[in-house]
């Protein structure tokens, strides 16, 4: 019988479903930094669960924290029921795959893979076992000889792998484990990396800056800043359901817009915005009372550029001219200058050539939305 993937089970939302991973009121403090300042977090096994933020969120020192590296000031780390807080890193069930990979270069790869497993005495038959699997895993059977220098960046990518999976932990840690990798090599790897951590089952927790990594691999996605957590989710939730203006502005490319409500119906609500020279009609409000301020976001595919004159049964028009076009291949972006002064962004797929795109620069043009493609955040 097969049993669903984490991904199919989502576990998450069974509220007496145990945590494999527990971290509770976590801090971390250098000098005046509360790097990591008061987190609490489930992750459950099997996901591959990904810590996402800008710069100095505090997303590597969580990461260091949960390896051992780094120790907290205050809170606990709990894995598979074991409170590792004050446990040296070579004691945990944990691994950890390194930006950079740290291979040996004057190592093959197979003795690369093998290290752990030699280092810790394993006989020699269950070693040639377990590498001959880990790089079978990995597609690397056939290069077993080579050395790291004979290797492109996907491959040395891959050892790495390989060799952090083998010690078989219960979880490993990966930090930004395809940045050095270019994008169309990255792309394919991001599929290969999920595919292998569904295979083997192992908690995976990866730190990224890359907001289409982390929605491409990940189960659930911990958005951070300034050492808290502000949204944890799946990535069409994080994406869809943004909880505030930051999560909203970090995730994705989105317009914004300040407002007030100004009236709330039973299937709609009305926003005033002065940025859009115009009210808003969005959806239920039902969560602010009439003259709350609040942050209207609309992702940009979700706008529809229609030229004047054009019947559109959508209840948000807005004015405005063409200011420019950006060519990206699949689809073009265009920044648009409403009446009242205010830029945004709509994009477009390109379904015929270029010459057959509907709007050039300085062309006027409606902004059109439905209530529901706008999200309500707080400011």
């Amino acid at each position: 019988m097969t049993h669903p993937s984490v991904r199919e089970s989502e576990p998450w939302r069974d509220a007496s479903a145990e945590a494999h991973i527990r971290i509770d009121r976590l801090v971390k403090i250098f000098g005046d930094t509360r790097a990591v300042d008061g987190v609490s977090l489930g992750i459950h096994r099997g996901e591959l669960f990904s810590l996402l933020g800008g710069s100095g969120c505090g997303k590597t020192t969580l990461l260091r924290m949960l390896a051992g590296f780094v120790t907290p000031d205050a809170g606990s780390i709990v894995i598979d029921g074991q409170d590792v807080s004050r446990v040296p890193p070579y004691e945990r069930p944990v691994n950890m795959m390194f930006q950079s990979y740290a291979l040996f270069p004057h190592m093959t790869v197979e003795d690369n893979v093998a290290f752990g497993l030699r280092r810790d005495g394993v006989g020699k038959d269950e070693i040639r076992r377990r590498v001959g699997e880990a790089l079978d895993l990995v597609q690397l059977g056939p290069l077993a000889r080579r050395k790291p220098g004979q290797l492109s960046g996907g491959q040395r990518q891959r050892v790495a792998l390989a060799r952090s999976i083998i010690k078989r932990p219960k979880v490993l840690l990966l930090d930004e484990p395809l940045s050095a990798l270019d994008k169309k090599l990255r792309e394919a790897t991001q599929y290969e990396l999920r595919l292998i951590q569904e295979q083997v089952g192992i908690t995976f927790v990866m730190v990224t800056h890359d907001q289409e990594e982390a929605m491409t691999m990940s189960t659930r996605i911990a958005v951070m800043d300034h050492g808290k957590i502000v949204q944890v989710g799946k990535p069409n939730e994080i994406y869809e359901f943004p909880t505030n203006r930051f999560v909203a502005d970090f995730i994705g490319s989105v317009n914004l817009f300040d407002g007030h409500l100004k009236e709330d119906f039973n299937d709609h609500a009305v926003v005033e915005c002065a940025a859009a020279g115009a009210d808003l009609v969005v959806g239920h409000a039902a969560a602010y009372s009439p003259g709350a301020a609040l942050c209207i976001a609309v992702r940009p595919e979700k706008l529809t550029l229609v030229k004047p004159g054009e019947g559109l049964d959508l209840p948000n028009r807005l004015a405005g001219r063409i200011r420019d076009v950006a060519y990206l291949g699949d689809g073009c972006v265009y920044h648009v200058i409403l009446d009242s002064g205010k830029v945004v962004k709509a994009t477009a797929p390109n379904v015929g050539r270029w010459d057959d795109q509907p709007f050039g620069r300085d062309e006027p043009v409606w902004v059109c939305w439905s209530a529901a493609a706008s999200i309500l955040v707080d400011p």
